[in-house]
């Protein structure tokens, strides 16, 4: 486990080039402050604060909505989430929880491995592409909350998760000028470690219900359908129609 060098620092302004250079001596207490939290399922107030920078998209510079925010965290934080993170990741794969239809945060997947496999075969697709809005930020944390007791999250590390998700707060931060502070209501927290594999989890049970091919690049979704008769043509409407009212 490692954390990049060169990422941002968080709300305490810590640097990872900093706490590199002290490891020997941060170890051992390092190693304290980290199993407290896992055994007693509590998060530190600062490891909840957030700096949100805003990341331009495309557009117009002067819309709000062009930007994405990134979240940037506590480092020491960050360096106990991919702890989490890795045995997460290595629960849910070794058990076949994720569903096969997602290929993004995966490791061996990619753009590259999400096919059109029946146009190989020399068949005429209809496909739909789907984008959830804001996917990422809307997340509800209680809703997330249950999805990991569905996964067989429980006990500690639920409890852990939860205190890491409820109780945060952001502020924005651009060109020296801090906005006051806003309680983070909703979604996964791009920029930190975990944020990919919770998400993967709140996502996973999207294609149920859904009759036809449905392929998944995190929040990007794409549903493959022949459609040479009206039977086929109601069957792709019905999965659409699903789609539009599904409660994620």
């Amino acid at each position: 486990m490692s954390i990049g060098m060169d990422k941002a620092p968080g709300v305490d302004e810590l640097v990872p080039r900093f706490l590199a250079a002290l490891s020997d001596e941060i170890s051992v207490p390092l190693n304290i402050i980290y199993n407290r939290p896992l055994t007693e399922g509590e998060v530190p107030n600062d490891w909840r604060d957030a700096n949100v920078s805003p990341i331009f998209k495309s557009g117009s510079r002067a819309m709000p909505g062009k930007y994405r925010p990134v979240s940037l965290t506590c480092v020491l934080c960050k360096v106990l989430e991919s702890i989490i993170k890795d045995g997460l990741v290595d629960y849910l794969e070794g058990a076949g929880l994720i569903c096969d239809t997602q290929h993004r945060f995966r490791k061996g997947r990619s753009c590259l491995s999400n096919p059109t496999g029946l146009v190989h075969n020399g068949c005429s697709l209809d496909i739909i592409y789907l984008d959830l809005a804001k996917a990422f930020d809307k997340v509800p944390h209680q809703r997330l909350l249950n999805k990991l007791k569905a996964y067989g999250v429980h006990g500690k590390l639920h409890a852990w998760i939860a205190q890491w998700l409820l109780g945060r707060r952001q502020r924005v931060c651009l060109q020296g000028e801090r906005s006051q502070w806003r309680w983070v209501l909703s979604s996964t927290l791009q920029g930190s470690v975990l944020w990919h594999v919770l998400f993967l989890i709140f996502i996973d049970d999207l294609q149920d219900g859904i009759k036809n091919i449905v392929y998944k690049f995190a929040d990007d979704t794409k549903v493959l359908a022949q459609v040479q008769s009206e039977a086929e043509q109601k069957s792709l409407k019905e999965d659409l129609d699903v789609f539009q009212y599904k409660d994620v």
